[in-house]
């Protein structure tokens, strides 16, 4: 599933934190000043917007640039317009104030303005005591939701962008390129450069927060775009040195990403890619984790191929691997996952990165991480479920279809016996969905280890356990298919050493086939054998599968009727019984094949 648009208050509710810096999740602010306290801990984004729009709108005293956003020919004067037709009806009277009456007149209204925001601010407090006043409560329905339709005065947020604007002449130069302007700005500033706004986190919770929480509406992140927000960011990332505000910026980023129509606009944005790359090298795991965020969704739009290029150089690919190997932190960790699950889906961008990625160890890497993981889940006999186990599988499950991945996966020795334990296990109705996963990396491997299916279709445990999985993944296609693949590699192998596997090694095959015989009448009664496959694993149709893996059943089940016929009538009343229950099974596959040749 493609990550959606993130808020802070969206995160914070995930991991139960503060709107603070946290290590377990990136979360901007939520909590509001008392200035805006009237907006109350139910608040949505809008509702943000439409309490303090007003007030951002007749900010007079923002810093000016060169560069600051232009207000939108909207008119946005409709919360200022009670004031100004009273000072116009005064005049019509008669009453125009003097210069200093229209000052004092002026203050007195701000005192009432604040005095009433006051005590709204106490009303509030009193209502909502008992809720926690760090986090906004959840939408009591999904028509509380914000959505496009929602009415926000864009000057609230063309305010906030203005008021991330960083300032200094190296800063002002770089726009000034950016845009083509042919402006000379001085430069001779003696702060070199750097900006004069001071790396104020507070800001940056308050306002940056405020629109990343807008930047999760579309029609607010085309507002946003189309008013330079994405010149702001690219240079407070390239001259804040706060990781906070650089975790925002990354976060707003991410948000605008998800948006499909604004994909083709931050790629082509002039140096963003590689400003966002270059946040790969950061030490913060918050900022980290913004960052895969971002990859992940650019990597599910049909921008991907820049980026893709913008990752090939082995620092930067060694670096992601470095990552996912060494963090401890859990969200950080999930994010890095789906990063490379976006980038094995896309098939054009595989391409490019597959080997460059097993050059740097992708695939040693996966299989350590799995191992470890494992280690971690066993509890005994059983295996506790993870979501980092859950994540691992399903990526080396993803990386087992690509054929060089595959390849290297089928020389692991520590690989294939961490697979044959999990099938082993005695009890897989908790892990179901692993079960699944380790089927379909088996079938994969299998297809380039031609080595191991010898040493597979020796081992009966092995095989009981495949068919205690079989249930358990009916209703699953691929998985299903994967197993009947399997099967049809291991007792191949066996019908073709018939000759010299012994009577003792034929009983046995036969005692689980015949123990096994339920579920294999139930799976092939529900599917029946005639439907076309909708995968299959490295060309091996789902029929061909079933129909090889019941014709080599009937004939090692055949050999044994024919040795257990051949003994002396002291032995014929312990075998009657399972010499009918044999012929029950070859007439059944028989029948299943449609033939009665065998």
């Amino acid at each position: 599933m493609a990550p959606g648009p993130t808020s802070p208050e969206a995160e914070a509710r995930a991991v139960g934190g503060g709107a603070g810096k946290e290590d377990e999740a990136a979360a901007s602010p939520t909590t509001l000043t008392a200035d805006h306290a009237s907006l109350g801990p139910v608040s949505s984004p809008e509702e943000c917007a439409r309490g303090v729009d007003g007030e951002a709108a007749r900010e007079d005293g923002a810093a000016s640039s060169p560069w600051l956003p232009a207000s939108p020919d909207t008119d946005t004067t409709d919360y200022a317009r009670l004031d100004l037709d009273e000072v116009g009806e005064a005049e019509q009277e008669g009453h125009a104030s003097l210069p200093c009456e229209e000052k004092e007149a002026k203050e007195l209204r701000e005192h009432e303005e604040d005095c009433d925001a006051d005590d709204e601010a106490e009303e509030e407090e009193e209502d909502d005591e008992e809720a926690p006043t760090h986090l906004p409560l959840a939408p009591s329905s999904e028509s509380e939701l914000p959505d496009d339709t929602s009415t926000f005065d864009p000057s609230f947020t063309i305010s906030l962008i203005r008021k991330l604007v960083p300032s200094g002449p190296d800063v002002d130069k770089e726009f000034i390129v950016n845009q083509g302007q042919a402006e000379e700005k001085d430069t001779s500033s003696s702060d070199g450069g750097k900006p004069t706004q001071p790396d104020d986190n507070d800001l940056w919770d308050e306002e940056g927060g405020k629109l990343w929480d807008l930047s999760a509406i579309e029609s607010q992140a085309k507002l946003m775009v189309n008013n330079l927000v994405l010149e702001v960011l690219l240079a407070n990332l390239h001259v804040r040195q706060s990781l906070r505000a650089k975790e925002i910026c990354i976060g707003i980023l991410g948000n605008l990403a998800c948006h499909k129509s604004l994909a083709d606009a931050i790629t082509s944005h002039n140096g963003l890619i590689a400003t966002v790359v270059n946040q790969l090298f950061l030490n913060d795991s918050a900022c980290l984790t913004e960052t895969f965020r971002l990859l992940s969704t650019i990597f599910q739009s049909n921008a991907s191929m820049s980026w893709a290029e913008a990752l090939l150089p082995d620092e930067i690919l060694s670096r992601i691997i470095w990552i996912i190997g060494n963090t401890v932190n859990s969200t950080l960790f999930h994010k890095t996952l789906e990063f490379l699950s976006a980038l094995v889906d896309d098939q054009d961008v595989i391409t490019i990165l597959i080997e460059p990625l097993i050059k740097v160890g992708l695939v040693d890497c996966s299989i350590s991480l799995l191992l470890t993981e494992l280690e971690k889940s066993m509890d005994g006999n059983n295996l506790n479920r993870s979501d980092s186990l859950d994540s691992i599988f399903r990526l080396i499950e993803e990386l087992s279809a690509i054929d060089n991945c595959s390849k290297i996966m089928s020389s692991n020795d520590q690989l294939i016996k961490a697979l044959n334990s999990v099938v082993k296990l005695p009890d897989k109705f908790e892990v179901e969905d692993y079960c699944a996963s380790v089927l379909i990396i088996l079938a994969n491997v299998l297809s380039d280890g031609e080595h191991l299916t010898p040493i597979l279709s020796d081992d009966l445990p092995l095989l009981e356990g495949l068919f205690d999985i079989l249930p358990l993944v009916s209703d699953d296609n691929e998985a299903r298919n994967a197993f009947w693949c399997i099967l049809t590699r291991l007792l191949e192998q066996v019908h073709t050493q018939e000759s010299v596997v012994n009577s003792s090694k034929v009983e046995q095959f036969v005692s689980i086939f015949l123990a096994k015989f339920t579920p294999i009448k139930d799976d092939i009664e529900t599917h029946g054998i005639q439907t076309e496959a909708d995968s299959s694993v490295e060309g091996v149709s789902l029929k061909n599968g079933l129909c090889t893996s019941l014709r080599a059943m009937c004939n090692i089940t055949k050999r044994w009727i024919a040795d257990k016929s051949s003994l002396g009538k002291e032995d014929a009343s312990l075998t009657d019984s399972s010499i009918k229950s044999a012929r029950e099974l070859l007439n059944f596959c028989r029948s299943a094949m449609g033939t009665t040749d065998l």
